[in-house]
């Protein structure tokens, strides 16, 4: 009997500290199937990947020559695989007890899906809005002027759809924090987008693997928890550039030509204000609250 392929996951590391262990940990009770974890390190200080990977046996690690972002790193440790599914993930989620199984699942009953994302839990236990529409200028100017004063704003609410129980549908796009991908699919629309640093590099990819007749389902009967915020909390301000800068060139990229100019130096305008406004505003920067617990899943 030919045993299965261990399942290739994907975790980019920048300092994680103790935040890994956990990660590994938790990975062993998600899947009744061996996994292969790749460790794309994009320059860690703290030892903690060369750690890992040297007490487990199915971890090893891959330098990336630096601080290259989120998705050219995960390009980097998915390069040599093309077929199957893998796993991506960021390496502070804790997975609960067959959450892996459960996207594997779910990818059978959905045959055009290229990405399937879980639910994601804050620490706290706030519902994370992890399945979106894609960004539309009419949600997004909204969600971007108001979402942080008025949790509640329709434009928020529309693009997060925080107003529907959580069900297991298609999305516009999944948080790239944790997510199954399919490898052929991946690889045929070239990946993340390395042009993207962090932020919107899973907007990105979604809008193209939708575009290629794909779905990005969300299952939220796989659940995840995400601690979050480590590269915020060490670099605030450099964070939130690389997310307005991101949100720019994505949106720009919406409305090409010469005809749409003007309202590109619009977008530049006003989200280069917010990013400013963020730098002394932290309720600005955080945006707009969750508006769902873990309760609320089945």
């Amino acid at each position: 009997m030919v045993a299965p392929s261990p399942l290739r996951v994907v975790a980019v590391t920048y300092s994680p500290g103790t935040a890994l262990d956990g990660f590994v940990e938790s990975l062993a009770e998600a899947t009744t199937g061996p996994t292969e974890v790749v460790l794309a390190d994009n320059g860690s200080t703290d030892g903690a990947p060369e750690r890992v990977s040297a007490a487990h046996d199915n971890v090893r690690l891959l330098p990336t020559g630096g601080n290259i972002g989120y998705g050219a790193a995960v390009n980097a440790g998915l390069a040599d695989v093309t077929e199957g599914w893998a796993l991506v993930s960021n390496p502070d989620v804790r997975f609960t007890p067959g959450a892996v199984d459960e996207l594997l699942a779910a990818a059978a009953r959905w045959p055009r899906a290229a990405t399937l994302g879980p639910a994601i839990l804050t620490p706290e236990g706030e519902l994370y809005p992890s399945a979106r529409d894609l960004p539309r200028l009419s949600t997004g100017i909204g969600h971007a002027l108001v979402g942080w004063a008025w949790a509640g704003n329709p434009w928020t609410a529309r693009y997060r759809r925080e107003r529907e129980a959580p069900r297991e549908r298609p999305a516009g796009w999944l948080s790239g924090s944790c997510f199954l991908v399919d490898l052929a699919a991946f690889h045929a629309v070239g990946g993340f987008d390395p042009g993207y640093f962090m932020y919107f590099e899973d907007v990105d990819l979604a809008a193209r693997l939708g575009r290629r007749g794909h779905l990005n389902v969300y299952v939220p009967s796989a659940v995840v928890v995400h601690e979050g915020g480590h590269a915020t909390r060490r670099s605030p301000h450099r964070m939130q550039k690389a997310h307005h800068t991101s949100a720019l060139r994505y949106l720009s990229a919406q409305h090409p030509g010469i005809a749409n100019a003007p309202l590109r130096g619009v977008l530049r305008v006003g989200l280069g204000l917010r990013m400013l406004i963020s730098y002394v505003s932290g309720r600005v920067a955080a945006g707009a609250p969750f508006q769902r617990g873990a309760d609320e899943l089945d």
